[in-house]
């Protein structure tokens, strides 16, 4: 059986994520290990214990998430490796995809993300801005209401495209109430802010692209032994300066999410799609996206068990 690879973004992360894993599995405890040892903090410790609130923080979610993604993939790997074809990760989880497919070692993606996790703070500082959820279907274009928004309050645009009736707009505080206010005219069942230390995905980011630069330039980067698909483009990257381009436009280009997984569903049609980390947001998406295709959540001990045990079958 093929399998397809999920990483999630900021959001899903949650006191508890991944002690289960590290207390049964040595590799994945070695992995935590290890992130503790390439930030000089104790990120397990944030992992397992909390509190939420820091945890929650840019600079903390990001290589967290990272390092429960790259446990699970530890503790499955020798029996799940062989079957993968592909993987995809949602914003953050894009550069714990290209963890997994070898292109960044652990200490170098954790320290990147870390680094990413602080720019985007910074930029969220220097230029405040918020993001929204748009949910339910609008009676026009999601960019067409950013544009008149735009006009009327201030810059916003379109920063996730979940799935079809789920959209994230992103941008100048003004901007996004009013595009939420548009979107409820045009039919949208809900709109709530979200709660976030900038305007990711969106212009407002673009500062944060030199640093983010510098600290991949910093950082060991190679070709991908299996193709990471792009959240920009939904492009196939099995080459490591391609990967580097799509992952500085990510900061303030939309996550494209919708179109990111019809491109694999396609190609991919009858794999396993396996969500490496807390939660189950990307998987529920996909379902969402390609009903037909197959999901599984691997974020628990017990999950870990269930897919080591059906690929070895």
């Amino acid at each position: 059986m093929n399998v397809v690879l999920l990483f999630p973004g900021q959001g899903s992360q949650k006191p508890g994520m991944g002690k289960d894993v590290a207390d049964e599995f040595p590799a994945a405890r070695t992995v935590f290990e290890r992130a503790d040892a390439a930030l000089g903090a104790a990120l397990s410790a944030l992992c397992f214990e909390g509190p939420a609130d820091e945890l929650t923080l840019t600079h903390n979610a990001q290589p967290a998430l990272l390092a429960h993604g790259a446990a699970v993939w530890a503790a499955t790997r020798d029996v799940i490796g062989a079957h993968v074809v592909a993987a995809a990760g949602h914003s953050l989880g894009e550069f714990t995809a290209y963890h997994a497919a070898d292109a960044f070692g652990l200490e170098d993606a954790l320290r990147v993300v870390r680094r990413r996790g602080e720019l985007m703070y910074q930029a969220g500082v220097e230029r405040p801005g918020t993001m929204a959820a748009i949910l339910g279907e609008t009676n026009r274009p999601i960019e067409e209401i950013c544009a008149d928004a735009t006009r009327d309050a201030g810059l916003v645009v379109a920063a996730n495209y979940n799935c079809p009736g789920q959209l994230v707009v992103s941008g100048e505080v003004n901007g996004v109430e009013r595009a939420m206010a548009l979107a409820r005219e045009a039919g949208a069942k809900r709109a709530t802010l979200l709660r976030v230390s900038g305007a990711f995905h969106s212009p407002l980011m673009e500062s944060a692209s030199t640093g983010l630069a510098e600290a991949l330039d910093c950082a060991s980067f190679t070709d991908p032994c299996f193709p990471v698909y792009a959240n920009v483009n939904g492009e196939p990257v099995v080459r490591a300066a391609r990967g580097r381009e799509l992952l500085l436009e990510q900061l303030s280009n939309p996550v494209r999410w919708t179109d990111e997984v019809l491109a694999i569903a396609t190609r991919f049609p009858t794999a396993l799609y396996v969500e490496m980390g807390p939660g189950t947001v990307l998987a529920g998406l996909v379902k969402k996206i390609a009903p037909a295709v197959e999901t599984a959540a691997c974020g628990t001990a017990k999950d870990v068990r269930a897919l080591r045990e059906r690929l070895a079958a």
